[in-house]
């Protein structure tokens, strides 16, 4: 060897033993951090190396650990910027435009995740001149068994017109309006999930303390790549026995589109509805549906068009063995036109290959959206479909539905030892049919939280369900919605919690109503006053006593903020049911009489309880406080409720 070469390889294998310095995913440029608190840093270097980091005047070291991770605390700033941030090691990490202000953590699912550009007034909030000093960051949803260190790589994003449409609309509508009055840049950290249960959201120590959870939690794989291999030995005999004689390996579905009598052993799907509660649970993958639809003269002349209500995520249709269409979108209407003479009289063949990457899978939504559109009047599809799985989906790891903690595991737990000043949460669809244990359930989690994050007076505010479902399907003596919205009003019997009703900004045939502003503005309103910035509490009337006084049923509402009304004036008020010794529920007449509301009905002479807003889709009843607020929904009776004994795993 050459003397002149060992120098050169000894150089190289110094710098192989470097790492290099390395901030956590979770900062970056143009972030928000915590004002007036410990400003907590961290990431990775190369290890047994000191490092130095400088933030808006404030400096302090770290000492990198034997397993390359450190960690540093500088003194709170306050609300201001744009700073940069150095951190000095082996190399030098700059970041620059870094604001200090007011960080809000977003949590829950869908609704919470609903971009600001598929809103009501996304189209005009997109153009309109934005705030700099309002930033958000989208955490990559990620589920773990065990907890993670660093989430998945992401970037800050400033509002401005071309990138605020990304932006959680409700988280965009509470920051536009805080600031308003605050006038300090605020940070979004958005970690909500769509269709994710209460249950994944909790730390692992969390869950083991809930009897319900505890045996899955303890019964979780050692790692993802063992979940994953778990799960499929699981999905593998599940789907071979529920189409029983066909095969998943080495098929050839190349004619299942075909307009022909091919799927006479198949398994039937029901439509509309979604195939993991037909016996198909935890399936991702391609599972094609098809339907024989006869049709006479009348019906197959002329064009037509096939509506598929919803399917989720991705469908390729045909109609006769040609193809009509297919989009992806979980969430769109699927329409698709029919060309005069495809249709004939006689049997008619309708292929769908459904594709499911997570989540619920098929077609579903409403029934009244699943029909043949025809010259001679629509004709429904609901009901049974033919079905076969083609392939399936299987995952290297979790998903957040797989089990509890496993959305904690993988988006919050990494974020330990960030400072934020509270929380906005809307999550509880996903919880509804077991909604009488979701009261412990979320009490357990806001208190989880707040020890993660460090802070026991960490602010929670939550969104109470919005309407939704047909109003002909409201019943008073058991809705999912109506005791989920129990159970998350329950919660406020713990201190720094505040509850932003929906009930009037629902949508009875889309579980995603468009008007997020008002829910945005509402949870504003519970911040300022929380912060000292509103004196009046933003909830409300509420409700501080009742009694049956003969024939009638009163009550009574704390009033201070404006009185009782209609949300219209001149209206009646609506949504209140009254019921006698047996418990059997009726529509009351009511009437206002300053801080009272007297209830009466002919059906039932004499009272003992009463209801308001007590239905799944709650949009008639009208209540609200002189601030406009509407009255949430109540109970004054302690009957068991429906979903009570329905617990995680039961």
């Amino acid at each position: 060897m050459k003397k002149t070469a060992l120098p050169l390889i000894l150089a190289l294998l110094a710098a192989t033993a470097q790492a290099d310095v390395r901030l956590s995913e979770v900062f970056g440029e143009h972030m928000v951090l915590q004002r007036d608190r410990p400003l907590n840093l961290w990431g990775q270097a190369t290890p047994g190396k000191t490092l130095s980091i400088e933030l808006g005047g404030r400096s302090g070291t770290a000492r990198v650990g034997a397993d390359g991770r450190w960690r540093v605390q500088l003194a709170p700033l306050p609300a201001g910027g744009p700073h940069r941030l150095l951190v000095r090691g082996d190399q030098t990490v700059v970041l620059n435009d870094i604001l200090i202000g007011d960080v809000w953590l977003l949590g829950g699912q869908s609704n919470m995740e609903w971009p600001l550009a598929n809103t009501d007034t996304g189209p005009q909030e997109v153009v309109s001149p934005q705030n700099a000093q309002l930033r958000h960051l989208r955490v990559p949803l990620r589920a773990s068994v065990k907890p993670e260190a660093e989430i998945a790589p992401a970037a800050w994003v400033v509002a401005e017109p071309g990138k605020v449409g990304e932006f959680s609309a409700v988280g965009y509508h509470f920051a536009k309006q805080l600031q308003a009055v605050q006038g300090v840049p605020i940070g979004l950290i958005n970690t909500a999930w769509g269709g994710s249960m209460l249950e994944t959201w909790m730390s692992r120590e969390a869950a083991l303390r809930d009897p319900d959870l505890a045996p899955t939690v303890r019964a979780l794989p050692a790692d993802n790549a063992a979940f994953g291999n778990a799960l499929a030995q699981r999905l593998l005999p599940r789907v071979v026995a529920w189409q029983k004689g066909l095969p998943l390996e080495g098929v050839d579905a190349s004619g299942w589109s075909t307009a022909a009598d091919i799927d006479a052993d198949w398994p039937t799907l029901n439509a509309p509805g979604v195939w993991e509660g037909q016996g198909l649970p935890d399936v991702d993958g391609v599972v094609w549906m098809r339907k024989r639809v006869e049709l006479n003269a009348a019906q197959a002349a002329g064009a037509a068009e096939l509506h598929l209500a919803k399917v989720d995520d991705c469908d390729e249709v045909w109609v006769n063995g040609r193809k009509v269409g297919g989009q992806c979108g979980w969430e769109m209407p699927r329409h698709y036109a029919l060309p005069a003479g495809l249709l004939r009289a006689g049997n008619n063949w309708i292929a769908v290959r459904v594709t499911d990457t997570g989540g619920g899978g098929g077609i579903y939504g409403e029934a009244a959206d699943l029909r043949l559109d025809t010259a001679a009047g629509p004709v429904p599809l609901v009901g049974a479909w033919k079905a076969r799985v083609e392939k399936l989906q299987m995952t290297a790891g979790p998903v957040a539905n797989n089990a509890p903690a496993l959305g904690h595991n993988g988006l919050i737990a990494p974020l330990q030892g960030l400072s934020v000043r509270g929380v906005l949460w809307y999550q509880g669809e996903e919880n509804a049919g077991r909604a009488a244990a979701y009261a412990d359930g979320f009490k357990r989690l806001i208190q989880d939280w707040r020890g993660q994050f460090g802070d026991p007076k960490l602010p929670f505010f939550f969104v109470q369900l919005a309407s939704w479902f047909p109003l002909a399907d409201n019943r008073p003596d058991g809705n999912g919605w109506a005791e989920l919205r129990a159970s998350q009003a329950a919660a406020l019997t713990l201190p720094h919690t505040g509850m932003a009703t929906a009930i009037d900004v629902g949508d009875a045939v889309d579980i995603h109503p468009r008007n997020k502003r008002t829910v945005g503005q509402r949870l504003a309103g519970l911040a300022m006053h929380e912060l000292g910035l509103r004196a009046a509490p933003a909830t409300g009337p509420r409700l501080s006593g009742h009694a049956a006084r003969g024939s009638e049923f009163e009550l009574r509402f704390d009033t201070t903020v404006g009185g009782l009304r209609t949300a219209r004036s001149g209206e009646a008020p609506r949504g209140f049911f009254v019921a006698g010794a047996d418990r059997r529920w009726v529509p009351a007449e009511a009437r206002l009489d300053g801080d009272r509301i007297v209830l009466s009905s002919p059906a039932v002479p004499a009272p003992v309880a009463a209801r308001y807003a007590w239905v799944n889709n709650a949009s008639e009843a009208n209540v609200v406080g002189g601030d406009g607020l509407p009255l949430t929904p109540l109970r004054t009776d302690d009957w068991p409720l429906e979903s009570a004994g329905r617990r995680y795993g039961r």
